[in-house]
């Protein structure tokens, strides 16, 4: 039997994944993140009360340089559950200090949630609950960031901070989600090239994931590319903020730019995959182009029957703060969900081969 060799990661997938580009230019700022986990904190903003049902508890966690599959595991191992029986919203960097949810089935007598802890994590409250934690069930994330050793040019900062106030800044999907130094696409670039997907649900949900984020990172850079990326094109699937709800404009009235200027609605990106509706017009034909090197990834998320959807491709950055003190700049921000910290910070700070916090283990 010839044993499978799988080929290289094409540069221009490491681009769009790894450094795509920005919407202000290159950063004349520079500086290091996560010198200690404090450097980076978020908290999870769920949208909703736990509602006192009996199938569950929902358990508030903090988190300190652990994973959040570690964490579901080991609530799973207190509560007698299988780890697939434990809810969360999402992954949580791993380098930081994060306030997560979780939820554990109440079927079986534990020890007080609310004097569990672990290595690398504790519980801080524990309230009954009707449901399981789904993935994304969430409002969004609050952010604290540190960045020591800043150097360049400091006044550059409050106008870089001041316009993505203002504008937000481009959804890409950040660094993380294609793995430690990029090792999801090496397995994107194997399925690519022949292999199987792997058989793990987790391992194969990592492929999919960076295909369906390789492929929206690949036309958001055209849009950004055209500087057309927070602004409506003919044909546009609009997006109406802080909701999954897309419709079809085939035309762009002065209405429809102002409510796009006021961050109330905002253009998109696919999420390929079979089925769903495609734009028309202008926004087509720009989204068809950045595609079409990658034609053979969006056949293969098809065939493996993903749910095509949309995603916005901007991020508003709201409660934006922020202070310079010497060589530290603190800065707190919230984001909606599914966004990452990263489109934030790159716009701002250079941080050369350092590993970006964004969201994601």
């Amino acid at each position: 039997m010839t044993e499978f060799t799988a080929p290289a990661v094409p540069p221009t997938w490491r681009a769009a994944a790894l450094e795509p580009p920005r919407a202000g230019g290159a950063p004349s700022l520079s500086g290091r993140l996560r010198e200690s986990p404090d450097d980076f904190r978020v908290e999870e903003r769920l949208g909703f009360e736990a509602d006192g049902g009996s199938a569950h508890q929902l358990l508030h966690v903090e988190k300190t340089d652990a994973n959040t599959l570690f964490v579901a595991r080991s609530l799973a191992r207190a509560a007698g559950v299988r780890p697939a029986d434990v809810g969360f919203a999402g992954l949580k960097d791993r380098r930081a200090v994060a306030l997560q949810w979780f939820s554990v089935p109440a079927s079986r007598p534990v020890t007080d949630w609310n004097d569990f802890s672990g290595p690398g994590f504790r519980v801080l409250e524990a309230h009954a609950h009707s449901r399981k934690l789904r993935r994304g069930a969430l409002a969004g994330n609050r952010f604290v960031v540190t960045v020591r050793g800043l150097s360049g040019e400091r006044e550059a900062v409050a106008p870089a901070l001041e316009r993505i106030a203002q504008r937000g800044v481009p959804a890409y999907f950040g660094a993380q989600r294609f793995g430690r130094e990029g090792s999801n696409l090496d397995a994107l670039a194997a399925w690519a090239g022949g292999a199987p997907l792997p058989r793990d649900r987790e391992q194969r949900s990592f492929v999919l994931s960076a295909a369906r984020s390789l492929l929206f990172n690949a036309v958001l850079a055209e849009r950004v590319h055209h500087g057309t990326w927070d602004t409506l094109l003919q044909g546009e699937l609009v997006n109406l903020d802080g909701t999954g709800s897309v419709f079809l404009a085939e035309v762009v009235d002065e209405t429809l730019r102002a409510r796009c200027a006021a961050m109330d609605v905002h253009p998109t990106g696919p999420l390929e995959g079979q089925g769903g509706t495609r734009p028309g017009g202008e926004a087509a034909q720009t989204e068809a182009q950045a595609l079409a090197p990658l034609a053979s990834i969006a056949a293969l998320l098809a065939g493996a029957k993903v749910e095509a959807a949309r995603r916005a491709l901007r991020t508003p950055v709201r409660a934006l703060d922020w202070e310079v003190s010497g060589e530290v700049l603190r800065a707190s921000f919230e984001l909606g969900r599914g966004a990452f910290a990263t489109s934030v910070l790159r716009e701002v700070l250079d941080f050369g081969e350092q590993p970006l916090p964004g969201g994601d283990d």
